[in-house]
């Protein structure tokens, strides 16, 4: 069974085109619902970044066409969603990494790094799994980082336990009991024998761009 340790980049605003690229603010929002399908929002003080969303259906006296803050277009539908102070389409409020529509898998959505996530996601990111394995800091959304039987770590954790030299994509490295080894340290048969399971095989470091 080979063990990949592999480079990768966080997913950043991957379900917005380029062009619309927005700034959301970290924070929790407040929303209200307003009569003739009108919402506003009360910006709260920034506990995290946590957002309330809510199905808005127009009634009352007709309103101009809102603009979307996904893809631009007027939001002509009969629902609409309100969030981090703007409208959307609930087709165009998407998490940025899995793609999930926000409106479909529940009623909040997280912001952070520029990033808007769900639930799932947003844990994934920046929970256990978004802290390094080997100094037990977080890592940014948009930091390269490697991983190693799933864990994860800065690329300047990535070290030999033995002589602490980092190590770099395309580098042999022995993944073992969760203690990394280069090449050149690779523990002898005799200590592998006596406290470790057998070494399987050597494991390439591989670059692949993934959420």
């Amino acid at each position: 069974m080979n063990h990949h340790g592999m480079l990768h980049r966080h997913a950043h605003l991957g379900a917005y085109n380029a062009a619309r690229l927005l700034v959301f603010l970290d924070g929790l929002h407040d929303l209200l619902l307003k009569a003739g399908g009108e919402a506003s929002a009360r910006q709260g003080a920034s506990e995290g970044p946590h957002h309330n969303m809510v199905n808005s259906q127009a009634s009352g006296m007709p309103t101009a066409p809102r603009s979307c803050a996904g893809c631009g277009g007027k939001i002509a539908d009969r629902f609409l969603l309100f969030s981090m102070e703007r409208y959307w389409h609930t087709r165009c409020l998407k998490c940025s990494c899995c793609q999930a529509q926000l409106g479909d898998i529940g009623t909040t959505c997280y912001s952070k790094g520029g990033m808007i996530l769900c639930r799932s996601d947003y844990i994934r990111l920046f929970g256990h799994s978004g802290a390094c394995s080997a100094c037990g800091q977080s890592i940014p959304a948009n930091e390269m980082v490697m991983r190693a039987q799933g864990n994860v770590y800065h690329l300047k954790c990535f070290s030999c336990a033995t002589c602490r030299n980092r190590l770099m994509p395309g580098d042999r490295f022995h993944y073992i009991n969760g203690t990394i080894f280069c090449e050149h340290d690779r523990p002898g048969a005799a200590l592998l024998n006596s406290h470790m399971p057998p070494l399987q095989s050597n494991s390439v470091l591989t670059d692949q761009k993934v959420c």
